[in-house]
């Protein structure tokens, strides 16, 4: 399925996930985040850049891998990315949905 995301077609799953990560740049991260009610600061980006270069390494990550990551502890995450920190943060990387969310 395509979805518009910062004026460019990219490719999503049902869930709204995008499904190739070399479609994703900073402007669709920005679009994503403003439809989830999250305006982006650098701790967002620290976050966001670590999930995508875990990705790229084949490391799947969950909520203790990243509250491990020296970047943010657990409590910060769920701050920073409200209601499903993990699938929120992985939404605006342009990853795949986490196997580790319902």
């Amino acid at each position: 399925m395509e979805q518009s995301l910062a004026g460019q077609t990219v490719s999503v799953d049902d869930g709204g996930y995008m499904t190739d990560s070399n479609q994703w740049n900073g402007e669709i991260a920005k679009d994503i985040a403003q439809q989830l009610g999250i305006e982006l600061s650098e701790q967002h980006w620290a976050v966001i850049n670590w999930l995508r270069e875990q990705h790229a390494q084949g490391v799947e990550a969950n909520i203790r891998k990243v509250g491990n990551s020296g970047i943010v502890n657990i409590k910060e995450f769920y701050l920073l990315f409200p209601n499903g920190p993990l699938k929120n943060a992985s939404k605006i990387a342009g990853l795949p949905k986490p196997t580790s969310c319902l």
